[in-house]
């Protein structure tokens, strides 16, 4: 099972989820709390309308003394239908009729306006002091607030906005945050699919989703990846269909001049054997060149000798070219030992081998040469030929291309190079091309033993 690193979506959404609910929470705290801070004070209108009381309460008593103060304070009792009293400094009645046990005992939890009076913790009503406006020396009215004063229709939307809009909130930006980073790669991922199961095969996903360091990012990639080797797959094979018809043409052309222009059933039995020794050499190649190219074959690596390997590749050569074997020298030493694949190392070196004596003048030779640069060998096949324009450099590791246009009397039909090519690149081994004037250099890198 794949072990989840810090980038895993899991836990990219699991601190998003844990973030959305911690914000949720703050910001239901303190939303509530801003609610309940704000309508706890009460408005200017109404504190101005009980000081208004606390006013005709003191001028009730400067006229009328202890009297006109207590037919003030029985009219105020039956308008608003609540406990009020009124007293001086030393908490004394400044009407005729004394405070009882139960008006001192409440004197003693008194709030101010400027205090919060419409909430407290046991949901009581509280009592007010509201000092004489003109002289507070005088005296002050002691009241039980009104429960006009602590109706409040805002409380209720405060509270659920408190309760709501939090959650909301959350929801919406862990929503834009999974809209964003889950669902948009998601689609894309999806049309890049039907892209695929409709052979378009030219769409690629941005690079942003491939930069991903997640699951994501990694399967866009993989997606990528394969549109890259399904679409260079497919031109490769159709571009292989292409050139092996029209090189499967001009055998077929010589049997049917052949069959024409023989005069003997021995000459025609001879080019018919001829022909078709050609037609199963380029079909064997070209299968070999596509089965390298679309199966990707996993290849194990060993300790090779290189100049052991050359020695059996020289006698096989002079048994199909007629070369003498000190034509083809090797100036590698017993210390180069290079890690690879036998057989993959041997087909391609061999190929290799074959295009030098294909393309060597009269006398020619062909060297295996090369120098240990670190932990990695630089090796050259070097023939004395011709060489090749440097624009053609690359173009002659592409399959059925033969730069002078003819075939040569041997029967090449421009694979080699190609399959040496493809055989390399199966133990990452990258081969290329270059003058040496004369003649032409095949290098490549190997990792030493």
């Amino acid at each position: 099972m794949r072990s989840f690193n810090h980038h895993s979506i899991l836990w990219r959404l699991l601190g998003v989820l844990a973030t959305a609910i911690l914000l949720t929470l703050w910001l239901s705290w303190s939303w509530s709390a801003t609610a309940e801070l704000t309508t706890a004070y009460l408005p200017a209108a109404q504190r101005e309308e009980l000081l208004a009381d606390a006013r005709a309460a003191e001028q009730a008593w400067r006229r009328g003394g202890a009297e006109g103060a207590d037919i003030w304070l029985r009219d105020f009792r039956q308008h608003e239908g609540v406990w009020a009293v009124l007293i001086d400094r030393q908490l004394q009645s400044l009407t005729g009729v004394a405070l009882g046990d139960d008006d001192v005992r409440r004197l003693t939890f008194l709030r101010s306006l400027d205090s919060p009076v419409r909430r407290n913790r046991f949901n009581t009503v509280p009592d007010v002091i509201l000092p004489f406006p003109e002289n507070a020396e005088h005296g002050a009215l002691v009241l039980q607030l009104p429960p006009r004063f602590l109706a409040d229709s805002s409380w209720p939307l405060y509270r659920g906005m408190a309760v709501l809009l939090p959650p909301l909130l959350a929801c919406l930006l862990l929503g834009l945050y999974i809209q964003r980073h889950l669902l948009r790669p998601l689609r894309q991922l999806r049309e890049q699919a039907n892209n695929l199961k409709g052979d378009n095969l030219d769409q690629r996903l941005p690079a942003p989703l491939c930069a991903r360091k997640d699951e994501l990012g990694e399967l866009a990639g993989a997606f990528n990846h394969m549109s890259d080797r399904l679409q260079g797959s497919l031109e490769f094979q159709r571009q292989l269909l292409r050139d092996l018809s029209h090189e499967l043409r001009t055998p077929m052309s010589r049997l049917c001049v052949a069959r024409e222009s023989a005069t003997g059933l021995d000459e025609l039995q001879q080019r018919l054997d001829q022909e078709m020794e050609v037609m199963g050499r380029l079909v064997e190649n070209t299968l070999k060149l596509a089965w390298l190219d679309t199966e990707k074959p996993q290849v194990e690596r060993e300790c090779i000798a290189l100049a052991r390997l050359w020695d059996i590749l020289v006698d096989n050569a002079c048994f199909e070219s007629g070369w003498d074997a000190r034509r083809m020298p090797c100036h590698l030493g017993d210390d180069c030992l290079i890690l690879g694949n036998l057989n993959g190392l041997h087909h391609a070196l061999e190929n290799l081998l074959r295009n030098a004596i294909r393309h060597s003048p009269e006398g020619g030779r062909v060297f295996l040469e090369g120098e240990r640069h670190g932990d990695a060998w630089h090796i050259r096949v070097r023939d004395e030929g011709p060489g090749v324009e440097d624009a053609d450099l690359q173009r002659i590791f592409e399959p059925f291309v033969r730069l002078n246009g003819a075939r040569p009397a041997d029967g090449g039909f421009g694979l080699g190079l190609s399959i040496a090519k493809s055989a390399l690149a199966l133990q990452g081994v990258t081969l290329w091309a270059a003058n040496t004037h004369p003649g032409l250099s095949l290098n490549m890198r190997l990792p030493t033993a």
